[in-house]
C-alpha cells in the first residue's frame, strides 16, 4: 500500500511528505478570526428567520416608552435641554434601552446551548473563541438594528425633532452596534459563570435596571444628586445615549462625539477580551 493511501483522509501531504494544516487553521490570526466571526455571524442570521415574532414584540417595548412614558412628562422642563421636546430627549436613550435589553438577555442562549450540548460541539471545532464571541455578539447588533430602523421610521412618521442628517443617522446606528456587542459580551461573560436560567434572569435584572436609571436615558446628568452623577459618569450606557443624544438632536452631555465612541469602545474591548477567556468555562 502506498504511502498517500495510507494517509488520513483528513490530513493532507505536500509532494515533500509533509502534513498540511486543516484549511481552518492554516491562516493567519485575523484571517481565522474574521472568517469565525462571519460563519457564527451567519448562524445567528438563520435563526432571526424563523424569530420574527420575537423582533416584533421587542420593537414595541421602545414605542411605548416614548409615546406613553415620554407624553406623560413632556411638560416637565427640568427634564429637558432648551427647547426639545422631551420625546426627542429621551428617544435615544429609549433605543440605547432596548438594545441593551436585547444584550444583556443574550446570555440566556448560551445557557440553552450547554444545556443542549451544542455549546460543547461549538467549542470543539476550529474556531477562535474571540471568533465565536463576536459572531454571537454580531446577532444582538442585527435584532438591535432592526428595533433601532423602526423606531426611526416612528420618529419620522410622528415628527418628532430629530436631525435627519445622513452622518448623524448612520453615526447613530455605529454606535448603538458598538454598544449593543459590548453589552452582549457582558451577557456571554455573566453566562459563563452562571449555570442557571432563573439566576441569570435575576441578576440580568439587576444589572440591567441600575444601568438604565444611573444614566442619561430619561434624564440630564445636572438634574441628578451629586452621588448619582458620579454613578452616572463611570456608567458606560451614559456615554452610549449622549453620542446617540447628540448625533440624532444635537445636544448631549459634553458634546464630544468622539471621546463618547471612545469610551464605547473601550468598553467593548474590555469586555470581549473577558468574555473569550471565559467563553470556555461555560461547559464545566
Amino acid at each position: 500500500m502506498s504511502a498517500h493511501s495510507a494517509a488520513s483522509p483528513t490530513v493532507s501531504a505536500d509532494r515533500f511528505g509533509r502534513e498540511r494544516r486543516p484549511q481552518a487553521i492554516s491562516t493567519g490570526a485575523a484571517t481565522r478570526i474574521a472568517a469565525g466571526t462571519a460563519a457564527m455571524a451567519q448562524a445567528e442570521m438563520r435563526k432571526l428567520r424563523h424569530d420574527h415574532i420575537d423582533i416584533i414584540t421587542r420593537s414595541v417595548q421602545p414605542l411605548l416608552w416614548l409615546f406613553i412614558f415620554g407624553t406623560a412628562l413632556r411638560n416637565v422642563h427640568a427634564l429637558t435641554l432648551g427647547a426639545l421636546e422631551y420625546r426627542a430627549y429621551i428617544a435615544p436613550g429609549v433605543m440605547a434601552q432596548a438594545a441593551m435589553f436585547i444584550a444583556i438577555f443574550f446570555g440566556l442562549a448560551v445557557i440553552w446551548e450547554r444545556d443542549v450540548g451544542q455549546l460543547q460541539r461549538l467549542l470543539a471545532t476550529p474556531l477562535p473563541r474571540t471568533s465565536i464571541v463576536l459572531g454571537k455578539a454580531a446577532g444582538a447588533c442585527v435584532r438591535a438594528l432592526v428595533q433601532a430602523l423602526l423606531l426611526l421610521t416612528v420618529l419620522a412618521a410622528a415628527g418628532i425633532g430629530v436631525r435627519w442628517t445622513l452622518p448623524g443617522v448612520l453615526g447613530t446606528l455605529a454606535m448603538l452596534l458598538l454598544g449593543t456587542a459590548a453589552f452582549a459580551c457582558m451577557s456571554m461573560l455573566l453566562a459563563a459563570a452562571v449555570k442557571e436560567r432563573e439566576r441569570f434572569m435575576g441578576i440580568g435584572q439587576l444589572i440591567m435596571m441600575p444601568l438604565f436609571f444611573a444614566s442619561s436615558a430619561l434624564y440630564p446628568l445636572d438634574v441628578m444628586p451629586g452621588w448619582l452623577r458620579v454613578v452616572a459618569h463611570v456608567n458606560p450606557l451614559t456615554y452610549e445615549v449622549q453620542g446617540l443624544r447628540q448625533m440624532l438632536v444635537g445636544v448631549g452631555g459634553s458634546g464630544v462625539v468622539w471621546l463618547d465612541f471612545l469610551v464605547v469602545a473601550g468598553f467593548f474591548a474590555v469586555m470581549l477580551i473577558a468574555a473569550t477567556r471565559a467563553y470556555p468555562k461555560a461547559i464545566l
